[in-house]
């Protein structure tokens, strides 16, 4: 299938809104599986066959021609699940669920598919996982939303468990709105079902959810929300409620702003029964309704968002401001994630340990370089400059540097100094 099969997709979903597709199976051809290689991954880890995408390209071709035919025949069967856990902030686990790299270039296929059709329908509050958008717009949108001083409130809420609690039933109903190809939503239905190998060799066969780390999970988690949440919000809410009100989505992950409080109050205890009918629930801990507003400034409310503190302050003029910093949070974990990094590689040669660390904190300054953050970043660059210190002098059992000579060191290499990236 070629690039303009999809447009042609693309094309029929906006012109006509209640169309539904057939025939999506078989576009699932050689050719077409062949041009999605290019957007796998190629250091990804292998699933619960130990083959990586170094390995299953060396046949590329035959293997690829294999898949298509099992596809095709219908005797295409999905392989177990390998579950893996990161750490994530505060100590707790991340599960990532990670499929075979035939599984994943098949969820590839399907997931192009997929955003063809879906990237027409889904608003313009939702940012995560889709192409063109992403958190820094969501931040730079939410900004412009909140200086415009329309609003007085804030409903700040993350879905508990989102991706283990998506109801399988209720996801392949949404999905036939738009699709009507069986086979094609069979293939969904099994990587759905598929079973995954946990850590202790026990294989768990699940009856809600998709794994993170799946291909065509962000696609399906969108899905499932564009109908519990975007949808919802601007039909429903926004039509019943007194003043202007804003939502921005990534992932499970989103904010509310209200221009009456009441309207938020109402939306709160609304939200937690419209998540309860499609088997979710808020976090606790990180939902809440707040006054949120620039008449209100002097009182220091605050909510984070995609790892940002948003707060009202006053400045020099009494004028009220919107700030935004690096979350507390973010931050406690961006540098105990240094440390481990600083313990793995402070023994490389010094050349390229700077070099390394450089492209680290470049990588920082991309995301958290903001209008207004920069003295976090310095705050942060300073204590990152410590453990540097700390751990270069940990490379021998005699200590190697005084400051006077680190400082040398650091003026010979050079550290990459904190910058404003993104002007919101």
């Amino acid at each position: 299938m070629k690039q303009t099969s999809l447009q042609g997709i693309a094309n029929k979903a906006v012109q006509d809104k209640t169309y539904r597709f057939r025939n999506l199976f078989g576009l699932l051809t050689a050719g077409f599986l062949f041009l999605c290689w290019d957007y796998i991954n190629r250091k990804a880890g292998a699933g619960v066959d130990r083959i990586d995408a170094i390995a299953y390209e060396e046949n590329l071709i035959g293997n690829i021609q294999q898949l298509a035919g099992q596809v095709q025949q219908g005797i295409y069967r999905a392989k177990l699940i390998l579950r893996k856990y990161i750490p994530k902030a505060g100590g707790k686990l991340r599960p990532l669920g990670i499929p075979v790299i035939a599984d994943k270039l098949l969820q590839r296929a399907v997931a192009k598919i997929l955003e063809a059709i879906y990237e027409q329908d889904f608003l313009s509050c939702s940012y995560g996982y889709r192409r063109g958008t992403g958190a820094l717009k969501a931040i730079k949108d939410l900004t412009g939303e909140l200086n415009s001083k329309k609003y007085h409130a804030v409903v700040e809420a993350d879905i508990k468990g989102f991706f283990n609690n998506i109801k399988h039933d209720l996801l392949l109903e949404m999905l036939l709105k738009r699709i009507d190809d069986k086979p094609f939503l069979n293939l969904i239905r099994k990587w759905l079902k598929a079973g995954i190998l946990e850590t202790d060799g026990q294989v768990m066969h699940p009856v809600t959810g998709t794994p993170q780390g799946g291909v065509v999970s962000p696609i399906l988690a969108n899905i499932y929300l564009h109908y519990v949440l975007d949808m919802w919000f601007e039909e429903t809410v926004r039509t019943h409620c007194k003043g202007h009100v804003y939502l921005c989505r990534y992932a499970d992950d989103f904010v509310c702003a209200f221009q009456d409080v009441k309207d938020a109050e109402r939306f709160y205890q609304a939200l937690i029964q419209r998540l309860a009918r499609f088997g979710l629930e808020a976090a606790e801990d990180k939902t809440q309704i707040m006054v949120f507003s620039h008449v209100k400034a002097k009182v220091k409310t605050k909510f984070e968002f995609l790892g940002f503190e948003f707060r009202w302050a006053v400045n020099y003029w009494g004028k009220p401001v919107l700030k935004r910093r690096t979350s507390r949070i973010k931050l406690r974990a961006s540098i105990a994630n240094f440390k481990i990094w600083f313990r793995k590689y402070s023994g490389l040669p010094k050349k390229i340990l700077f070099a390394k660390l450089n492209r680290k904190l470049v990588g920082y300054y991309n995301y958290y370089g903001v209008t207004g953050n920069y003295q976090s970043l310095s705050s942060f660059v300073y204590q990152i400059i410590g453990l540097f210190f700390k751990w270069l002098n940990r490379r021998s059992q005699r200590k190697s540097y005084i400051w006077k000579s680190f400082k040398e060191l650091v003026n010979y290499f050079g550290i990459a100094k904190p910058r404003i990236l993104h002007a919101f």
